[in-house]
């Protein structure tokens, strides 16, 4: 289930298919990948699209399953576009129950951005809805649904956007990688087991073993007082990962390990990998052993090309790589899950059906003190007193804000009641808050959990810059505090101890203005954090280049901060793209009101959040919706 195309094929084939009007594959028979039950990436183009959305058997690692999703195919079709067209999809929803589709990191107006109870009522059974957008930008992204937890059952799929001008990456050919995880549990019973016992999949716990060499490397008093000190908080230093390969089978375009999915090169070419996270929970840390990767783009957009062995790749996350093998032996594409439970490996190699050996399980890593955001001597928890996290001081050594006037003396702060927009300083413990960040610190110079200590070289968010300069370099009006919560025991997650449900206010930000966004992990666990409709500015002392990610991972006990340009007026979506921390409440709204707004109304009837779309007025249904009669709006998060 892949799409391979020579660049110069591809140009051709897509320059007839702009003449055609409805979506057409560009996928070339010899594009197909070798290995027996392998079968190519259906590929759609043009401007006019017809997507279904049902439920369909599929084979996973040998069994057959039901699975949700669009046209029939595991992951959904490839979606081409090109930048600047106007583009029409009709979604059919053929499910007994609600579903929608989000253009995951694409700049569409509000209410085409597909979130049910915020943008849009959501698609109810028998339905159709028509998006329309310009397409705004070029890059390599992926959709999804944003219903209930279909997306655990393979409603994804990947989105390439090909630039208007001349594409300033060179390369010979490209393929699509779409990782996944896959369980035959179902996804409510899946969330059902973490919400009675959170470490239902967890069987990583460390052992006498694992006490007897911490011993001896750094003595018994220092091993015997860190597990104290563990088991005092109830928590382990293993619990990296909710949901893990007890259950997942870890997929690359619908495909586990044994299926054996090869990609084909020639010797000496420029590749280009399109890699997209769209699983459902797993980090996966990526690396092709013996080949360099050199990260040309992230999140879709173009960045200084940077030479890296292996990477850490949240949930939702892109990142497009150039490879350029000149061995003639195969490759193993490895992406192995952040909690180390499993991996799922595909071949590179220079013809069609051959097998690399796949690389053996690392190490479970183990969290440390500074995951917890605090030191040895930092245990009382009593004195975490988050105040004052309005203010910037202390934080330009970590996030690069040294030439940056940090003093908000001189910015009109009136009107603007911090409470309601997520200040950090009023978080107290609580049912759904049981641990606040002591000492939590700057982590972009870290490669992420169980890298540290690799012997090749890995990716951090400090060295990301952006090819080109940032059209926005204002320093921020304002900064904005939001704390990442929890209650693991008991499955709890939220933004400022609120959950979703129970969330009465969004967080306002006003068009055209420049917003810093500091987020506090107050969790152990990472969190990949993406908010729709804009992108973030990774504070990472990049200058006039910083990065822009519409999903950044935010690690455990860390303070990372983002600048906001608010240029998209609307409600947005902001979540973890953990679906089940997503589920269990760690959402909200952002509403970027109009010049001259100042108030924002939500309604609630017994649901979450939900708004009135500019499409829709009281009594008149929306005109993109043809099927069913609309009084309430649908959908679950």
């Amino acid at each position: 289930m892949t799409l391979m195309v020579s660049r110069r094929q591809f140009l051709s084939t897509s320059l007839q298919a702009g003449l055609v009007l409805g979506a057409t594959s560009v996928l070339p028979a010899w594009a197909l990948p070798a290995s027996r039950g392998n079968t190519g990436l259906n590929a759609l183009s043009g401007n006019r699209f017809d997507l279904v959305i049902d439920r369909f058997p599929v084979s996973v690692d040998g069994r057959t399953a039901l699975a949700t999703g669009v046209n029939g195919t595991l992951p959904a079709p490839l979606l081409r576009f090109r930048e600047g067209d106007e583009i029409t999809i009709n979604v059919a929803n053929r499910l007994d129950e609600d579903s929608s589709i989000h253009w995951h990191g694409l700049l569409v107006p509000f209410y085409m951005d597909g979130v049910p109870g915020v943008s849009f009522p959501g698609i109810r059974p028998g339905e159709t809805f028509r998006y329309k957008f310009a397409v705004p930008q070029n890059g390599t992204y992926w959709y999804h649904s944003h219903s209930g937890l279909q997306e655990q059952l393979g409603h994804y799929g990947p989105i390439i956007i090909d630039p208007r001008d001349a594409d300033p990456v060179d390369y010979d050919r490209e393929y699509i990688l779409v990782l996944s995880d896959w369980s035959f549990e179902g996804p409510h019973r899946i969330f059902k087991k973490l919400k009675a016992m959170s470490e239902s999949y967890n069987f990583n716990h460390r052992t006498v073993p694992d006490f007897a060499q911490d011993a001896a490397e750094e003595g018994f008093n220092a091993a015997f007082e860190q597990r104290a000190m563990w088991g005092g908080m109830r928590m382990s230093p293993r619990d990296i990962a909710d949901v893990t390969g007890a259950t997942y089978h870890f997929l690359i375009n619908g495909h586990a390990t044994a299926d054996n999915w090869n990609a084909v090169f020639s010797a000496g070419e420029r590749v280009r990998l399109r890699i997209i996270n769209a699983s459902a929970m797993t980090i996966f840390n990526v690396r092709i052993p013996g080949l360099p990767m050199t990260i040309v783009q992230a999140d879709g957009l173009n960045v200084q090309p940077l030479e890296v062995d292996e990477f850490q790749m949240g949930v939702a996350e892109t990142y497009d790589v150039i490879v350029q093998p000149q061995d003639e032996k195969a490759y193993a594409f490895t992406a192995e899950s952040i909690d180390r439970s499993g991996q799922v490996v595909a071949t590179l190699g220079p013809r069609p059906g051959m097998r690399a050996q796949a690389p053996a399980l690392r190490p479970v890593p183990t969290l440390t003190m500074k995951d917890m955001a605090m030191d040895h001597g930092a245990m009382d928890m009593g004195g975490t007193d988050m105040g004052g996290g309005m203010s910037m001081d202390g934080t330009k050594n970590d996030t690069g804000m040294a030439d940056m006037d940090h003093d908000m003396s001189g910015h009109d702060m009136q009107g603007h009641d911090m409470a309601s927009m997520g200040g950090g300083g009023d978080v107290k413990r609580g049912p759904g808050v049981t641990k606040l960040a002591a000492m939590p610190s700057g982590r972009l110079d870290e490669p992420g959990l169980g890298l540290e200590d690799v012997p090749h070289r890995t990716l951090r968010y400090s060295q990301l810059r952006s090819l080109e300069p940032n059209q926005d370099t204002r320093a921020p009006e304002r900064e904005i505090e939001i704390h990442l919560t929890s209650n693991m025991h008991r499955y709890m997650w939220s933004f400022d101890g609120v959950k979703f449900s129970e969330v009465t206010e969004p967080i306002i930000f006003h068009e055209g203005e420049r917003v810093r966004m500091t987020m506090v992990n107050d969790t152990m666990m990472n969190h990949p954090i993406h908010l729709h409709g804009m992108f973030f500015d990774l504070v990472n002392g990049g200058g006039n280049h910083l990065p822009r990610k519409h999903t950044v991972i935010v690690k455990p006990g860390e303070k990372l901060s983002v600048d906001i340009s608010a240029e998209h007026v609307g409600d947005w979506a902001f979540h973890c793209h953990l679906l089940y921390h997503m589920h269990a409440g760690m959402m909200q709204v952002v509403s970027v009101l109009p010049s001259g707004k100042t108030e924002h109304s939500m309604s609630h009837d017994g649901h979450p959040p939900r708004h009135k779309t500019p499409m829709q007025t009281d009594g008149m249904q929306d005109p993109n919706i043809q099927g069913h009669d609309h009084h309430k709006m649908g959908g679950e998060h």
